[in-house]
């Protein structure tokens, strides 16, 4: 498990190297963006029992309100925060009210809750499951505190179900046919593949979705599983969640999950960057759906749409809580409720409506882009796709459990440059990141690691990281730099290991993820193999391709960033930019993809 993110998918790969400010990564989370003026970040404007009234030292000055949210609601929410503050609206004590709005993932923000990473005023979680789980695990570490005591109301609904490739959606019936869990799941079990639609030649179903420990839309559409292999739409219990039925339609799901992911939004840029071959499927929210449907992710070779699982869905009210802390005085509570007044109030929530959000106002009428032409029915409601119950977080947890215990493992072959040009604190901040990456994956994963300089090296042990891990992490430690760089042959050294362990995987059932990580700051310069061997040769392709990903860092600015950038198109995987500063964020976007 990753330290403090209580959060590790079984994803293919890894990376190569990482700092050690590891006290800041939960705050990473959150992407900067252009701030409204405010205080120091999370910190109370005043101390409770302070007067803000005329004549006081804090008259007139301003009552912050720091909001972390969802970001599926991202574009309504700052635009909404922006029109807020120029209205300069003012508490009781005549103060002004400064909203500030960070945006991120609900497990990750609630982990970052637990922690005292960041202490907002409000947070907005994409469900009312996520607020359950906050204050059982605060109530844990802080006995008799409840940090949500009051009912959280909902802001807009963002329906959960899956985004999939239109031409493959119509084939399945789409919109006229529901489409629930057991047609995904017959179809994932199908060895005939999209053959049982009449469509042979789309091969497998590839199905993705992000990891349910941190991802909103990753655990409610597994928990939708839960409920739909019992039939029901509520009071699911961990026995639920626990039998057999349910273990088997999730194994059945993870075996055909080509990519795992921390945010949907990543998982449904991807599929427009990559095309149909990429993924078939991945879970989604409508809004993502509609906005990659409206071009905001590049031109797809064909539209998406988004599919309410006819089982059931949730319909994920984004809801607001205030939170009951001891870093939130009364005046940031009463401004806090202004700003939630506010944001129900019909002009707000008709503009939820453009930025691809159903609005709580029953009032408020859906129109473009809520059309079938964009990817979604607009006549879908509680009605006709009914609202599941948000379970308790034991159920919530179980369903992580069997997360776990069903998706498929990853094996990890990782190049380190070594070269004598990453001296200094390019190759002590790689090699104590790569130890760190070892020391956080799963006991079932797989690691070999590969320095490469004037030659290539197996460095010992490696395999199972149960039983390798603690010593590699140690040995990693050890390394230095010197001597030159043997890119080429390190490339194909590791491409020929990857095949011979994905034929003794196959011969042995074991259906594995894998992952090639390259990190490098130069030039080849001593490789028997060249450019040319590593691209038409060393690199797999074709069938063999499927399931192997390269993923590449270019540490500094003197490394070969084009022929990096190739290795990782050609496999359907990712190219990073690096420096010392940024490479454990880099390890941990890769950990997911």
């Amino acid at each position: 498990m990753l330290p403090d993110t209580r959060s590790r998918s079984g994803t293919i790969v890894v990376v190569a190297a990482a700092v050690a400010f590891a006290g800041l990564i939960v705050w990473s989370i959150f992407r900067d963006r252009e701030q409204q003026p405010t205080l120091t970040p999370g910190a109370p404007t005043h101390t409770s029992g302070e007067s803000g009234t005329p004549g006081s030292t804090l008259a007139g000055q301003p009552v912050e309100v720091f909001m972390v949210s969802s970001d599926t609601k991202e574009d309504w929410l700052n635009a909404l925060v922006a029109d807020f503050n120029a209205k300069q609206v003012r508490t009781s004590s005549d103060r002004p009210i400064v909203v500030r709005v960070e945006h991120g993932r609900s497990g990750d923000s609630k982990d970052a809750i637990v922690d005292g990473v960041i202490t907002p005023t409000v947070w907005s979680p994409g469900d009312q499951s996520w607020a359950m789980v906050l204050n059982e695990e605060w109530q844990d570490l802080h006995p008799g505190q409840t940090l949500i005591p009051d009912a959280c109301q909902p802001t807009v609904y963002a329906p959960v179900g899956f985004a999939m490739w239109r031409p493959m959606a119509e084939a399945m019936g789409w919109p006229a046919t529901p489409i629930g869990w057991d047609e995904i799941v017959a179809l994932a079990a199908d060895p005939q593949g999209w053959g049982r639609y009449g469509h042979p030649e789309w091969r497998q179903f590839k199905f993705g979705h992000t990891d349910p420990r941190i991802s909103n839309s990753g655990l409610l559409l597994l928990t939708a599983l839960a409920y739909a292999e019992w039939d029901v739409r509520g009071g699911l219990t961990v026995e639920m969640v626990k039998s057999d039925k349910v273990i088997q339609a999730m194994r059945t799901v993870e075996l055909h999950t080509y990519h795992y992911g921390r945010q949907s939004r990543e998982n449904v840029i991807r599929m427009i960057q990559n095309g149909p071959d990429f993924l078939h499927a991945t879970n989604a929210s409508e809004a993502e759906t509609l906005r990659a449907n409206q071009g905001k992710y590049g031109e797809a070779q064909f539209p998406l749409a988004f599919i309410f699982p006819a089982d059931g869905a949730f319909w994920a009210e984004q809801p607001y809580c205030v939170l009951d802390a001891d870093w939130v005085d009364p005046e940031q509570h009463e401004a806090a409720q202004l700003f939630e007044e506010y944001l129900h109030e019909r002009p707000q929530q008709e503009l939820a409506v453009g930025n691809y959000l159903r609005p709580t106002d029953p009032d408020v009428p859906l129109h473009d882009p809520f059309t079938l032409d964009n990817g979604t029915d607009p006549n879908e409601t509680t009605s006709t796709t009914p609202a599941l119950e948000s379970p308790a977080p034991a159920a919530l947890n179980a369903v992580q459990d069997i997360f776990v215990q069903t998706k498929r493992n990853s094996t990890v072959i990782l190049l380190l440059d070594t070269s004598g040009s990453m001296a200094g604190d390019k190759i002590k901040n790689a090699v104590e990141g790569a130890a760190q990456f070892v020391e956080a994956m799963e006991r079932d994963d797989e690691i070999y690691v590969y320095p490469f300089a004037d030659s290539v090296t197996k460095l010992a042990p490696s395999g199972g990281v149960g039983d390798a891990g603690e010593e590699l992490a140690g040995k990693l430690r050890s390394i230095f730099a010197g001597g030159g760089t043997s890119l080429h042959d390190a490339i194909c050294e590791a491409t020929a290991r990857v095949k011979g362990l994905r034929a003794r995987d196959e011969a042995a059932g074991d259906p594995r993820l894998y992952g090639i990580v390259v990190l490098s700051d130069g030039n080849d310069t001593t490789s028997t193999n060249t450019k040319n061997d590593v691209l038409n040769v060393c690199l797999p392709g074709g069938e063999e391709a499927v399931g192997v990903r390269v993923f590449t860092i270019a540490y500094g600015e003197d490394a070969n960033k084009g022929f990096l950038t190739s290795l990782a198109n050609r496999t359907d995987g990712k190219a990073y930019d690096a420096d010392p500063t940024s490479i454990l964020a880099i390890l941990l976007g890769i950990l997911y993809q």
